[in-house]
């Protein structure tokens, strides 16, 4: 078994424009993903907004400079994530391909291994 990262990103404009309906069916589509990942799912969670994030930058110097906002200007805002303890890569990217968030245009999921230090 291996722990996977599976990180969600999109237009936060976009998600925040969504209906109803929509956040219904995105909602349905995680509880999906999660009973697919049954025990393998270890944790996951929704992100608030980006402007919401405190970032500590490298100054150079001892102490990094805190700022409001995220690291970097992007398109794409990291909206959440899960982790999921799976045989390997390819039953990573199975249990990804199902998030909803593939269905919409700007979204984004990325899979990436964790590295175990024990």
């Amino acid at each position: 078994m291996a722990k996977y990262l599976v990180l969600i990103y999109g237009s936060e404009q976009e998600w925040d424009a969504q209906t109803p309906e929509e956040l219904e069916a995105k909602e349905a589509g995680h509880i999906a993903f999660s009973r697919a990942a049954g025990a393998g799912r270890l944790s996951g969670a929704e992100l608030e907004s980006a402007t919401t994030a405190t970032t500590l930058r490298a100054s150079g110097g001892a102490t990094p400079v805190v700022t409001d906002g995220p690291f970097m200007e992007t398109k794409e805002a990291l909206g959440g994530f899960y982790v999921v303890d799976v045989p390997d890569l390819d039953a990573a990217v199975a249990l990804a391909r199902m998030l909803p968030e593939l269905q919409e245009r700007h979204g984004a999921v990325e899979v990436r291994p964790i590295v175990d230090h024990g």
